[in-house]
């Protein structure tokens, strides 16, 4: 009997960090101990790798068995460690050659009969082995093309542990996927059909508001009565937004890789998420959290480079709105438990969607609003303060009427799209070698102090809403963020004051007007 040891990875949020697992076989009693800061599907892994190994052929029953999960500081969570643990013990015992499996990282769950079972989080596990320098990861054959989405790493399918031991062994020849590096996997899109803009009636100042925040990534938030198509546009502006950028592919596809929903994480994620949560959503499902250590993505991750859709924005409860602030301001959202502090990305755009009043009818078209001033103002309330001011585009929209059906359908998205990559175009040429690529992102102090510092006579109006304080400065800089983004899409080099009042009037309407 002698020591064993092979690599796997522990995920901390969508961030992994290589773990070495120890394993040493001696005489004694038997037993099978587990150390490192297991959590309870870990520690159950002696059990399922025992059978395993014995339905393999192979016993491991009589041997006193311990396992080190190293660094034993950091916490290890779920099912994926059975498949390193089994190597780890089974070179140990002289089953599999040590100069074979040390360096390769394992990852997956062992079914009683042997079998390699899937696991949540394969992408940004493979990941960070990569990023580690290990070049060679085995995974269960069902997350094999989950795996291969990951750059500079050779990936080798597993389906039982009997092919594992012969492959290692010699016993067997290799699959034929083993043989060469596969190059990796197309980036593809999910082949999801998207909501055509077309099919909006009227809502000129609407569409045109969606183009905007479509075009330099601002929020939006939009009040009007039910039925004028708030819901419509929302859900329309994933098809105005250029497709993802590899990194950004990567990110979000390694998010539903976490989440477990294999089905989409088995091509790259190229299209940009669009997540509509109900208003009844807790402050886990919004911001991310859950029981024990497992701590999963919540609404404003799983929208991570596309929009989060807020309905009947004043039916939230006004703790998960407030929650959003932190990931609004940063593109993240960190989640706090007593053992362990996780960090999701969240870079999203916020579409904000309310009546404006909860009976609907406060503009008082047809049917006249029954709402108390008590209620009104309690309604109205939740759409005030630090968040609304947070948000770019704030406008009404009116009901649909009779000349606006009329009117026929209006420009399909791919026209719009086709816009919003010309003024994204030129966004990334201006901001090349900064950290920037759109206007959304750019910090205040750029467009107030640096090279982006507009003229005084162009900025007058501006200044004289932040003097009588219409405007706060974090205000003042969201309406310098629509200006340049205006001028991008009128194909203008710097605003003018033109751009800079539209920009102003798009800022101070709708909500204030509601």
């Amino acid at each position: 009997m002698t020591l064993g040891r092979t690599r796997a990875v522990a995920l901390i949020g969508i961030t992994g960090a290589v773990v070495d697992v120890e394993a040493d076989v001696g005489s004694g009693l038997p037993a099978f101990n587990v150390s490192g800061l297991p959590d309870t599907a870990c520690l159950q892994s002696p059990d399922r790798i025992k059978a395993a190994a014995g339905n393999s052929g192979v016993d491991i029953r009589r041997h006193r068995t311990t396992v080190n999960l190293s660094p034993a500081s950091l916490p290890k969570s779920g099912s994926g460690f059975d498949l390193p643990i089994a190597v780890a013990v089974l070179a140990a015992a002289g089953h599999l050659p040590q100069d074979r499996v040390g360096d390769v990282v394992h990852l997956g769950e062992l079914g009683l009969d042997g079998s390699v079972r899937p696991v949540p989080g394969i992408l940004p596990a493979v990941l960070a082995a990569s990023r580690d320098g290990f070049r060679e990861v085995v995974v269960p054959e069902a997350n094999l093309a989950e795996a291969r989405l990951a750059p500079g790493v050779r990936v080798h399918g597993a389906a039982d542990l009997v092919g594992l031991i012969a492959r290692y062994t010699g016993s067997a020849p290799p699959p034929e996927q083993d043989r060469a590096a596969e190059p990796p996997t197309p980036v593809t899109s999910l082949g999801e059909s998207l909501p055509d803009l077309r099919d909006v009636a009227g809502q000129t100042e609407a569409r045109l508001a969606l183009e905007i925040a479509a075009a330099g990534r601002h929020h939006m938030c939009m009040v009007g009565a039910p039925g004028a198509g708030k819901t419509m546009l929302a859900e329309r502006l994933p098809g105005l937004l250029p497709p993802l950028e590899p990194q950004e592919a990567l990110e979000v596809t390694a998010i539903h890789s976490v989440l477990g929903d294999f089905r989409r994480a088995s091509a790259m994620v190229r299209r940009p998420p669009f997540e509509a949560p109900h208003h009844g959503a807790s402050m886990a499902a919004m911001v991310g959290g859950g029981g024990g250590r497992l701590i999963r993505p919540g609404a404003v991750s799983r929208a991570h480079h596309g929009v989060l859709f807020l309905d009947e924005t004043p039916e939230f409860r006004r703790d998960v709105l407030e929650a959003l602030r932190q990931p609004v301001e940063r593109g993240c959202v960190v989640v706090a438990r007593a053992e362990q502090v996780v960090q999701y990305p969240a870079r999203f755009q916020l579409v904000l969607a309310a009546n404006p009043c909860p009976c609907g009818h406060g503009y008082g078209k047809g049917v006249d609003c029954s709402c108390s001033p008590s209620a009104l103002r309690r309604y109205r309330s939740k759409l005030g303060g630090p968040l609304l001011d947070r948000v770019d585009l704030q406008l009404e929209v009116r009901p649909v009427s009779r000349t606006d059906l009329a009117a026929g359908p209006g420009e399909p998205s791919r026209a719009v799209a086709a816009r919003v990559a010309s003024a994204r175009q030129r966004q990334a040429d201006r901001l090349r070698g900064t950290p920037w690529s759109v206007n959304g992102d750019v910090p205040g102090a750029e467009l107030r102090e640096g090279d982006l510092r507009l003229p005084r006579r162009t900025t007058a109006d501006l200044d004289r809403a932040l003097e009588r304080g219409l405007l706060s400065l974090r205000g003042y800089d969201r309406v310098l963020r629509l200006a340049w983004t205006l001028a991008d899409l009128g194909k203008r080099d710097r605003p003018g004051v033109e751009e800079v009042g539209r920009a102003l009037a798009l800022r101070t309407r709708g909500v204030r007007a509601a």
